[in-house]
């Protein structure tokens, strides 16, 4: 019989000729992107200040739902000159090549890992990111693969052990397309005005209290949703 294909010999391989059309294949990706935020429309935030006073202390856990990262991204890189160094986890493997050209080449810091294969792993190296480099690594609480706006407890233990504030981020768009994809990816339409709020930070105790680590993930799915209701009353003209 035939040896068994180990799972490490499955793995593609990142070959020179790999990496030459990733190389050029990141530049186009990273114009689409670029071309794409510069049709976005007025974007108004409310609660910049929580945000600029958290990251008085240090790095930051910045929070969004994984279909809503567009617009988060957008602003959150463009706060590089005010000391927030944005960082995103990377797949290790040959399909995070790319991703990890576009993030450097758009002036985020690359932290690879996976959080479905090597989750213990990527928990250090994000401790290690924030506690070590100052980086900020940006969180999806219901990410990489849902179930949509259901928040696992990845961030609430980063914030735990590494004692940085986890600040949650929602926005609205007055016209958006959603894409059919498991988080309902949200696509604001070109020109269209949108609201990004930002929330009080969430600083958990290395003591929990009594409601344990569940009541401040429960705390943090509820301020994003909370979040999200802010920005769609001031995009209607509901608070000045």
């Amino acid at each position: 019989m035939p040896e068994p294909i180990s799972p490490r010999k499955k793995r593609r391989q990142l070959t020179p000729a790999r990496r030459l059309a990733y190389r050029l294949l990141a530049p186009v990706a990273l114009g689409i992107v670029r071309l794409w935020w510069a049709t976005l429309g007025r974007t108004s935030v409310v609660g910049a200040e929580h945000l600029a006073g958290a990251l008085k202390g240090g790095a930051v856990l910045p929070a969004y739902w994984h279909g809503q990262q567009l617009v988060p991204i957008r602003y959150l890189l463009g706060l590089a000159g005010s000391g927030l160094r944005l960082g995103f986890l990377i797949s290790p493997s040959v399909d995070g090549e790319v991703p990890a050209m576009l993030v450097g080449r758009c002036g985020g810091h690359v932290i690879r890992g996976s959080s479905n294969t090597t989750g213990a792993r990527a928990m250090r190296d994000f401790y290690e990111a924030m506690t070590v480099h100052g980086v900020s690594p940006a969180i999806t609480p219901d990410g990489p693969t849902g179930p949509r706006q259901q928040c696992k407890p990845g961030a609430v233990l980063l914030s735990q052990l590494s004692g940085r504030p986890i600040v949650p981020i929602s926005f609205a768009s007055r016209r958006v397309w959603r894409l059919k994809t498991w988080d309902r990816f949200v696509l604001p339409m070109p020109f269209t005005r949108s609201v990004l709020a930002i929330g009080e930070p969430i600083q958990v105790p290395r003591r929990p209290g009594e409601e344990g680590l569940e009541g401040w993930r429960v705390r943090l799915a509820t301020d994003l949703g909370d979040l999200y209701d802010l920005a769609r009353r001031h995009l209607d003209g509901e608070e000045t």
